[in-house]
């Protein structure tokens, strides 16, 4: 008797369907065909130790299991489940009338328990559009998806829970994610709950703007990078606020839309790295990784399973570089391509995996070895050091960074006093209204800011009157800009005027935007 059950597979983002077929013929043996790795061969054993655990009886006849399509591989461990009650139903042990009509994935125990599995968000996303029923997972793996409310999600404990659901005897609601989640959530201190609800995180280390004394004019900047997404770098002496300033950030960004929230939960679904309890992200990531990571780390990869890395983990939300010109070059620089494309394709010699990579990165760095440049005479650099310190921010790295801040340390006067600071909030309140017109603007295509225009929309959006067209001649003949360089101070001064809900770019839009590139007019020769 031949079973078929419904399962998937990720390739980046996506599931792609997998489908487990169990056969029972003449003859003895446990025969595991498809192209599985070492983990999915491993798993025959695991899977006849659980049953035998929950009293089922392991049929003396040939059991071929195969695993479609052919041609593809199969990793992990995400096919115990299906293989064990193909192995039931097909041995007539359970009548399981439901199988069919649902996706199933899980990681079975010895003791039949079954245990969380990556990519149940892109499962759930495939079973829809396949007119299934609905998703079997392993609990935690289900409260991933829980929010996705086209079909039936099911977290599930071990495979006794199963077998109730597919025999379709039982409503099984106390079964349903949602159930389960409500349940959870009414253990939970009424604390905890509220940060999962707006999307924090116990001990989130977010400042406020109202605690960062003076840098005016780097919080302007702050600013209108989280209104349009654009990149920023802040470069000044140890202490001048850089790190404040961009943990400051992270809590003046909108929240993210639905569109965006299912891209990001996406990518931590895969990763395995999703926060059960909070269903679909909803405070956009906040990524800091070392300074020594390595390429693979932040860009993503690996051997035989190509995981997200840094910059896909960012997807929008901030990729905070601290400490940014001591990052190994080849690091750096392989920054250039996902900066631009806002998305990153990892090739390996059998495979092929594209992830998303649209972050807005705020790097940091000091301007010398010592830290001290421009402030005075405590420099103790020799003009060499500083200059192959610096060189390592190259020019098309600086090309792609919208927002070039110098910071110099606090007044004193200013910290003694601690004159009242203008709060994050105020500053989010102007953030999400000019989001709000860059969402109306964007109504129907593939991106959410400014920062995202492709050259066809910055012409479109970003059109200069004589007057202004004039200024961006000279702007460029005086700044020697690249074309890169122009579209990006374009697409910037539409920020600024989005903040003041302006319906056109006017001169000092332009102005204060190429103010923000004075790396450029010195040519890093700081």
């Amino acid at each position: 008797m031949l079973i078929t059950i419904h399962c998937a597979k990720c390739v980046g983002i996506n599931a792609v369907p997998v489908t487990v077929e169990v056969d029972l013929a003449c003859g003895i043996g446990i025969h595991l065909v498809g192209l599985a790795d070492a983990a999915v061969k491993e798993s025959l054993l695991r899977t006849i130790t659980a049953l035998q655990a929950m009293g089922f009886r392991i049929p003396g006849k040939k059991i071929v299991i195969n695993l479609a399509p052919a041609d593809m591989h199969k990793k992990g461990s995400l096919y115990d489940v299906p293989i064990a009650l193909g192995i039931i139903a097909a041995s007539r042990q359970a009548e399981l009338r439901l199988l069919d009509r649902f996706m199933i994935m899980g990681e079975l125990g010895l003791d039949g328990s079954i245990r969380d599995v990556p990519g149940a968000l892109p499962a759930a996303e495939l079973a829809a559009s396949k007119g299934l029923r609905g998703c079997i997972l392993p609990v935690n793996s289900a409260l991933e998806a829980v929010e996705y409310g086209n079909i039936e999600i099911y977290g599930v404990d071990n495979l006794s829970d199963v077998i109730r659901i597919l025999s379709g005897e039982e409503e099984c609601t106390d079964l349903l994610a949602s159930e389960r989640m409500h349940t959870l959530k009414a253990n939970l201190p009424p604390s905890a709950v509220q940060g999962h609800l707006t999307g924090t995180k116990a001990g989130q280390d977010i400042m406020d703007f109202s605690e960062i004394i003076g840098q005016e004019s780097a919080k302007r900047g702050i600013e209108i990078a989280a209104a349009g997404g654009h990149n920023v770098i802040l470069i000044g002496p140890p202490g001048s606020g850089k790190s404040s300033l961009a943990k400051a950030m992270a809590g003046i960004l909108p929240p993210m839309t639905a569109e965006e929230s299912l891209q990001t939960s996406k990518i931590y679904s895969v990763s395995g790295k999703s926060n059960p309890v909070e269903g679909l992200m909803k405070r956009r990531p906040f990524r800091s990784p070392h300074y020594s990571a390595s390429a693979s780390a932040m860009i993503g990869g690996g051997s035989d399973n190509i995981m997200p890395g840094e910059i896909s983990l960012a997807h929008n939300g901030i990729l905070f570089l601290d400490e940014f010109c001591e990052a190994p070059k080849k690091v750096l620089e392989a920054l250039r391509a996902p900066m631009e494309d806002r998305k990153v394709t990892i090739s390996r010699l059998k495979a092929k995996v594209e992830y998303p990579a649209g972050f807005t990165l705020v790097a940091a760095a000091n301007p010398c070895p010592c830290g001290y440049y421009g402030e005075g005479d405590r420099c103790s650099c020799t003009p060499s050091r500083r200059l192959a310190y610096i060189s390592k921010l190259s020019g098309p790295i600086m090309d792609r960074i919208d927002i070039q801040l110098w910071l110099h340390p606090v007044d004193p006067k200013k910290l003694v006093a601690r004159n009242p600071e203008e709060s994050s909030a105020e500053v989010a309140a102007r953030v999400l209204k000019a989001r709000e017109i860059q969402k109306r603007r964007f109504a129907g295509e593939d991106i959410f800011c400014n920062a995202d225009m492709n050259n066809c929309m910055t012409g479109k959006h970003c059109r200069l009157d004589g007057k202004c067209r004039t200024l961006m001649e000279k702007l460029i003949g005086r700044m020697g800009l690249s074309a890169r360089a122009c579209s990006r101070i374009l697409k910037l001064a539409r920020t600024i005027a989005d903040l003041e809900a302006a319906e056109t770019i006017t001169a000092a839009h332009l102005i204060e935007a190429a103010g923000y590139r004075f790396l450029d007019r010195q040519g890093l020769e700081i």
